[in-house]
C-alpha cells in the first residue's frame, strides 16, 4: 500500500471549485457529500459516527491528529467518513494514552483525505453554497477525469443508507438481570448510546435495521429506543412502518436523530434536505416544557419541516434550535414517544442533555 508521503492531493467540488493540497492518509481516490464540523475536539468520534457514512469530512478546527488515536474513543467499529479534509496534518501524536498516529489509522482503515488547504475559504464556501458531493484524490491530478467520476456520484437526497451499517446479527448490551429491557433499532447506533443504557441498570437487544416490530416484540421489551443514522429518512420505508407499529403498540418510545425524523414522519410530518445541515459540539438548544436551554452535539444533514409540525394536532415540539429556530425535539400526544435530532449521549464537555435517557427510564416505569 503507498501511504502519506507528502504527495500531492486535489479536492474538487460538484460546482467546479478545486483546492491543491497534500494526501493524508491511503493513498487514492475518494468521492461523498462534503460538509464541515465545527467541534474543536473529538476528531476520532466523529470518524467513526455512523451517521457520517458517504460524507467526507471537512473539520473547522486547525489541528488533525494532535493527540493520536485510542481506541476507546471510537463509536463504531470503523470509520465511517468517506475521507477527511484539514489544514494541517499532524501524525506525530502527543497523548500518551493514544494506541497509534493517525496515519497509522488511515491507513489501516484505507481512508483518502486531504491536508494543507484553506478549510477556512472552503467552509464559507460550502456556507455559501450549501452541501454538494466532491472528489479528493492523491493520485489522480487530471481535472476533467475528476470531474468525470463526479458525476457518477448520487446526491444524497434519496440515499437510504442505515442497512450499509446497521448490525447484520442482533446482539445484547448490558446485566441480562436488569430491571428493564430496551429494545433497539440500529439504523447506525453510536457506542455512547448503549453505555447510556448499561449505565442506567438497563438490558439492551440490538436489532438489525430492517427487523419488524413483530421480530423486536418477540423479546418481549418495556420500550423501544429507534437510533441515530445516515441518509434520507423518507427512502426508509421499512423502517418507517416499524416506528407505526411501535407508536400503535402504546409502548415508550425514544428517538435520536434519525429516530427523530421517523418519528416526525410516522406522525404525518415531512422531513427536507437541509442547506447545510447541523454538525458540530456546541449548538444551544432551548426546551421548550422547562424553559431551559441546553449546549448540545449536532450530527444531521436533514431535518423535520418546521411547518408540519406547527399545524400538526398529533405531536407538539419540545425542543428549539437557538441559532435558527428549527425544530430539535417533539412528543407525540396521548403516547409515550418522544424524539430529539441532537445527540444527548455525545458529552462532548456538557452533560446537559443526558436527563432525556433518564426521561425515557422515568417513562417505562
Amino acid at each position: 500500500m503507498t501511504t502519506y508521503t507528502n504527495l500531492p492531493a486535489i479536492l474538487l467540488l460538484e460546482d467546479g471549485t478545486v483546492y491543491y493540497g497534500k494526501a493524508a492518509g491511503k493513498i487514492g481516490t475518494t468521492t461523498g457529500e462534503i460538509c464541515f464540523n465545527t467541534g474543536m475536539t473529538g476528531y476520532q468520534e466523529i470518524f467513526t459516527d455512523p451517521s457520517y457514512f458517504g460524507q467526507i469530512m471537512v473539520s473547522t478546527n486547525a489541528h488533525i491528529g494532535n493527540y493520536g488515536i485510542s481506541d476507546y474513543e471510537e463509536e463504531s467499529a470503523k470509520i465511517q467518513i468517506a475521507g477527511l479534509v484539514c489544514k494541517n496534518y499532524n501524525i506525530t501524536p502527543s497523548r500518551k494514552m493514544s494506541s497509534k498516529s493517525i496515519q497509522n489509522y488511515f491507513e489501516e482503515e484505507n481512508l483518502v483525505g486531504i491536508s494543507d488547504i484553506d478549510t477556512r475559504s472552503l467552509v464559507r464556501h460550502i456556507r455559501d453554497k450549501g452541501a454538494m458531493n466532491a472528489i479528493i484524490s492523491s493520485e489522480i491530478l487530471d481535472i476533467e477525469e475528476l470531474k468525470t467520476r463526479l458525476k457518477e456520484v448520487p446526491s444524497m437526497e434519496g440515499l437510504e443508507l442505515s442497512s450499509k451499517v446497521s448490525t447484520k446479527e442482533a446482539y445484547y448490551y448490558g446485566d441480562e438481570n436488569s430491571e428493564y429491557r430496551i429494545a433497539v433499532l440500529d439504523l447506525g447506533i453510536k457506542k455512547n448510546i448503549l453505555r447510556n443504557f448499561g449505565n442506567r441498570d438497563v438490558y439492551v437487544k440490538v436489532f438489525p435495521a430492517k427487523t419488524t416490530f413483530a421480530e423486536m416484540e418477540e423479546w418481549k421489551p418495556a420500550g423501544y429506543f429507534v437510533s441515530n443514522g445516515p441518509g434520507d429518512p423518507s427512502a426508509m420505508p421499512y423502517a418507517l412502518e416499524t416506528v407505526k407499529d411501535i407508536i400503535a403498540s402504546e409502548k415508550p418510545m425514544f428517538g435520536i436523530c434519525l429516530g427523530h425524523q421517523l418519528l416526525a414522519l410516522a406522525n404525518g410530518i415531512g422531513t427536507e434536505k437541509m442547506f447545510n445541515g447541523h454538525r458540530g459540539i456546541n449548538h444551544p438548544v432551548k426546551n421548550i416544557i422547562t424553559g431551559q436551554c441546553e449546549i448540545t452535539s449536532q450530527n444531521h444533514g436533514f431535518g423535520i419541516i418546521a411547518a408540519d409540525v406547527e399545524k400538526s394536532d398529533k405531536v407538539e415540539i419540545t425542543h428549539r434550535n437557538l441559532n435558527d429556530n428549527t425544530i430539535e425535539g417533539i412528543r407525540v400526544k396521548g403516547k409515550k414517544a418522544f424524539s430529539v435530532q441532537y445527540h444527548p449521549e455525545a458529552s462532548p464537555g456538557p452533560h446537559d442533555s443526558v436527563y432525556l435517557f433518564d426521561n425515557f427510564i422515568d417513562t417505562i416505569r
